[in-house]
């Protein structure tokens, strides 16, 4: 039996990185019964226990535990979860300033998943050289708001050396994502920091203002200055998984102490009177775009 890292996944097949060598590995389909609440029962990032066939393929038998993992609701009509990511040191939320442009509401989903799972967000406005002054201003306040709620923020343009530098100082050694709308530039971004790659990037559709999508299936890929990114597939929605009304409010750090003022202990900081955070919010102790999207994602709840 061997050991090795899932790389990168086609749907039927695996590659598993055993540190000596990549092999191709099929897994078989009682895992897909046993999880039956997953569209993917092995993803991306994932440790595995394998045997070796005669023809040098192998065969998936044992999925390690997870230390944490990206998830989101399963798209196209299926039940259940889909893993984007599994093991990580981090995970980089990727937005645009425009091309297309930046949408507030899918990182602060995706802040609210890295707090439910345990994984270390990090985000990533990038496309800076296409910004004008409108666009600088708006990425420098949600910078300043993100870095006082205490996540890591950072402006980035595959044209500004100083910038894929500080991405190359995150990224090394570590274990990372990239995660975010097609279009949004997580691959140029790779092929900017390790030029080695020379990914294939698409450009964004001028009819939709929306990404086409360059990246089909996960991959993990070794950076040559230390560690791993995953390049991911373009997302448009970020639907959280597993996490009830109620509890919401636990993965926004700036609603923890307020509320332990509201007079409901299950109060859903929506309707309720004297509601600790709907009073912060009022006195301007919680930023009205992070209220808001904490009620749409309550809504959609």
């Amino acid at each position: 039996m061997k050991k090795g890292r899932v790389i990168q996944s086609t749907g039927s097949w695996y590659l598993v990185d055993t540190g000596d060598k990549i092999v191709e590995s099929r897994l078989p389909g009682r895992f897909r019964l046993e999880e039956k609440e997953v569209t993917n029962p092995l993803a991306v990032g994932d440790w595995v226990d394998f045997n070796l066939n005669d023809d040098g393929s192998g065969n998936i038998e044992k999925i390690h535990k997870r230390e944490n993992y990206i998830t989101r609701q399963a798209t196209h009509g299926k039940r259940g979860e889909q893993i984007l990511v599994s093991n990580l040191d981090q995970a980089c939320v990727v937005q645009s300033i425009k091309q297309p442009r930046l949408k507030e509401g899918f990182i602060d989903r995706f802040l609210v998943t890295c707090e439910a799972y345990e994984v270390n967000p990090v985000i990533i406005i990038n496309k800076m050289d296409l910004a004008k002054s409108g666009g600088k201003a708006l990425a420098e306040e949600l910078k300043e708001l993100y870095t006082e709620l205490g996540y890591k923020c950072l402006l980035t343009s595959i044209e500004d050396e100083l910038s894929l530098k500080s991405v190359r100082a995150l990224l090394k050694d570590k274990t990372s994502a990239f995660i975010g709308p097609s279009g949004v530039g997580k691959t140029s971004l790779i092929n900017a920091i390790d030029p080695s790659y020379n990914l294939k990037v698409n450009e964004v559709s001028d009819f939709s203002s929306k990404g086409k999508h360059t990246t089909t299936f996960a991959r993990l890929i070794p950076l040559s200055f230390g560690g791993y990114i995953a390049d991911t597939p373009g997302i448009r929605e970020f639907g959280l998984v597993n996490i009830e009304p109620w509890e919401l409010s636990l993965f926004f750090p700036e609603m923890l102490e307020p509320r332990e003022n509201c007079q409901f202990s299950n109060c859903t900081h929506a309707h309720e009177p004297k509601c600790g955070v709907a009073d912060a919010f009022e006195k301007g102790e919680i930023a009205a775009s992070r209220y808001q999207s904490y009620l749409n994602m309550l809504d959609s709840l």
